[in-house]
């Protein structure tokens, strides 16, 4: 199990976001986690990488006890994940490779010869083997998030957390960028995926969960078509 969440409470400035939060996701399964603004979607996911603390309840996280997690815990956590933001957060000052090798000289990676091989591994995994020397403002907004993916995929995660990865995105870039994340996850990576966007859901088969009213509640798929 990669993540089992029994009874969490999720707050922020003594509010309360979600409540009673009942999570389980395992092995290399694609996870939909749908609401509107504001509903708790991305508190949810800044839970599970240690942003956003557990106010109360039973929280692991890819083995790590998350309820009281201590700062020095995070980077080793954060290794083992991959977050995709839908404002890219590319550094806008330096080239795509550059971007790619500022992530991992931060998470340990060492040899350079290793790390230009890893980045051209995740760039031709996500179909841009040929952009490593572009500036973010030289790319469209479905390529910036194709290396966002490929960023999120250096350091081999198990989990993918991808945060309205197509809001903004047209309609085509956003099938790229499903189809991309499918391709992942039937190489044995887990994602979940917010979004507001029924349409996103349907492209490709999940299990969607619904954050309404302060809770996390399965949706039925009869319920996902009406």
């Amino acid at each position: 199990m990669l993540i089992d969440y029994k009874d969490v409470e999720l707050r922020q400035d003594d509010r309360a976001i979600l409540s009673h939060v009942n999570l389980q996701v395992g092995e290399g399964e694609f996870v939909y986690v749908m609401g509107e603004v504001g509903s708790g979607k991305s508190s949810l996911l800044k839970s599970i990488y240690g942003e956003l603390p557990i106010a109360s309840g039973e929280a692991v996280v890819l083995g790590t006890d998350v309820t009281h997690l201590k700062p020095r815990m995070l980077p080793a956590l954060r290794k083992q994940l991959g977050i995709i933001f839908q404002d890219f957060q590319l550094l806008r000052d330096r080239n795509v490779r550059e971007n790619l090798d500022f992530v991992l000289r931060a998470t340990g990676w060492k040899k350079k010869a290793q790390r230009q091989e890893r980045i051209l591994e995740v760039l031709s995994q996500v179909g841009l083997p040929d952009k490593g020397d572009r500036m973010p403002h030289e790319l469209s907004g479905g390529e910036q998030q194709s290396i966002c993916i490929a960023r999120a995929l250096l350091n081999s995660p198990r989990l993918l957390l991808a945060d309205e990865p197509t809001a903004n995105l047209d309609v085509e870039n956003s099938r790229k960028v499903m189809r991309l994340l499918n391709d992942i996850r039937r190489a044995g990576t887990s994602i979940i995926l917010s979004t507001h966007n029924e349409a996103i859901t349907e492209m490709f088969p999940g299990r969607t969960l619904r954050c309404t009213q302060g809770k996390l509640e399965r949706i039925e798929e009869e319920e996902i078509e009406s």
